[in-house]
């Protein structure tokens, strides 16, 4: 059995996505053991795929210099995991196109295609839609991270095969070492300007946090979870600008990889982050995370594994003392174990339909 697994990698800097990588490989090996997985990815691309741009792409498609459609056959299986959030015209129609060409050309070649867990939607633009319409009905299996996404694959057309949690629950547990009391992940992403939140207002927001957490006498470390590279938004220089700033009042800790950030999070009281994956990778250990969500994707994919500690960076009010509030509450450590439990009963469904393919 030899799968490709698209748009996620084990070595990307931003930790979020070698969860998808990682935990895609972890939850199909309980369906195949024996299988043999390969990694697609921006910085991973294969050299038969020639996706700089749209056209590259098409041509491509058409004169098979590069060898890409009996490349894409070799495969039994393509696992489409968009990244988690990309399968929307969020991110902007080239992604949303290249990622929906790609998806086409596998189909064309033979090999079944699966919509991993993921954020389905939304889609925006009319262009947008279409292709979604399109990948979601020449997908073998469809499978939705939230309800609301669910909802979003049977109004366009394809009811999905089941409705998950994310694939970062399908990872197996870490050991829990080097116990921090509270891990704050502060994004890069929003730090500085962005199409998401006030970033202003981002900043203003976490240093209120630090203070008020401080201030309750806790111990704070940050936690970057997307790793130093060439993109402008990794979380390393924000956390090291913003530990400087407090000047020895709180720590920092830059994980070596995935393993050594799921350690740290198993080993932490709290967690509170802006970066959904952070969040996620403390749940799917038994850790509580206070969410500061920026997106659409938080909150429907946190309440269906019965967590509610969310609060919305683009809603009203003091952001900080509302985070602050989640993170005095009683009971957040059993809460925490069931959202755990939860998230890994829900993927037995991905299991069960790939079994009985």
């Amino acid at each position: 059995m030899r799968v490709l697994v698209g748009w996620a990698d084990d070595s990307s800097p931003n930790l979020g996505v070698r969860a998808l990588g990682e935990g895609s490989v972890d939850l199909l090996r309980r369906v195949w053991p024996e299988a043999e997985f390969t990694f697609m990815n921006y910085r991973r691309r294969p050299q038969e795929i020639p996706w700089g741009r749209d056209r590259s792409l098409l041509r491509e498609r058409v004169t098979g210099r590069a060898g890409m459609m009996r490349w894409l056959a070799g495969f039994d299986l393509v696992w489409d995991t968009r990244s988690g959030d990309s399968f929307a015209d969020l991110y902007g129609l080239p992604r949303h196109t290249t990622m929906s060409l790609v998806h086409e050309f596998a189909v064309q070649a033979g090999t079944p295609v699966a919509l991993a867990p993921q954020t389905i939607g939304p889609f925006r633009t009319v262009r947008g839609g279409l292709l979604a319409r399109r990948s979601l009905r020449r997908s073998r299996f469809v499978f939705a991270r939230d309800p609301r996404s669910a909802r979003e694959a049977a109004r366009l057309g394809r009811p999905v095969d089941g409705t998950t949690s994310d694939l970062v629950f399908g990872l197996r547990q870490p050991t829990a070492r080097s116990e921090h009391d509270v891990l704050l992940n502060v994004s890069g992403l929003l730090w500085h300007g962005n199409d998401h939140v006030d970033a202003t207002g981002y900043r203003s927001a976490v240093r209120g946090v630090i203070d008020g957490l401080l201030s309750d006498g806790r111990a704070v470390t940050l936690l970057p979870h997307v790793l130093d590279s060439e993109h402008s938004d990794d979380d390393v220089p924000a956390s090291r600008a913003l530990a400087a700033e407090f000047d020895g009042r709180i720590g920092l800790h830059v994980p070596l990889d995935l393993s050594d950030a799921r350690a740290a999070v198993a080993g932490a009281r709290l967690v509170i982050g802006a970066r959904m994956h952070a969040c996620l990778n403390a749940l799917s250990t038994g850790t509580p995370a206070v969410a500061m969500a920026y997106s659409r994707k938080f909150a429907p994919l946190m309440d269906s594994i019965g967590w509610q500690h969310v609060v919305q960076l683009s809603g009203s009010g003091d952001v900080a003392a509302a985070v602050l509030a989640h993170a005095r509450g009683e009971g957040l450590a059993d809460e925490a174990v069931a959202a755990q439990e939860r998230g890994q009963r829900m993927l037995d469904v991905v299991v069960e339909r790939l079994a009985g393919a």
